[in-house]
């Protein structure tokens, strides 16, 4: 799974948290559209703009303590 810091909730103040970390799905058609796609707030995912978020790449020791989080 991949991970990304929201620098950016500008409009989707309430599904986006600033400086929060959010589970990215790999979705070929959001990122063909300059869209990523998070889950958000709500539980559920959504294609949001690229460059709203920063994705961290991230050890495989805290990927999993992050996946029994999500």
């Amino acid at each position: 799974m991949k991970w990304a810091v929201c620098m950016d909730n500008h409009g989707y103040e309430a599904d986006l948290e600033r400086r929060k970390l959010y589970p990215v799905i790999d979705d070929e058609k959001s990122a063909a559209m300059g869209c990523v796609r998070i889950v958000d707030e709500s539980g559920k995912d959504y294609a949001y703009p690229k460059q709203m978020f920063i994705e961290l790449p991230v050890a495989a020791a805290i990927e999993t303590q992050l996946e029994a989080l999500a």
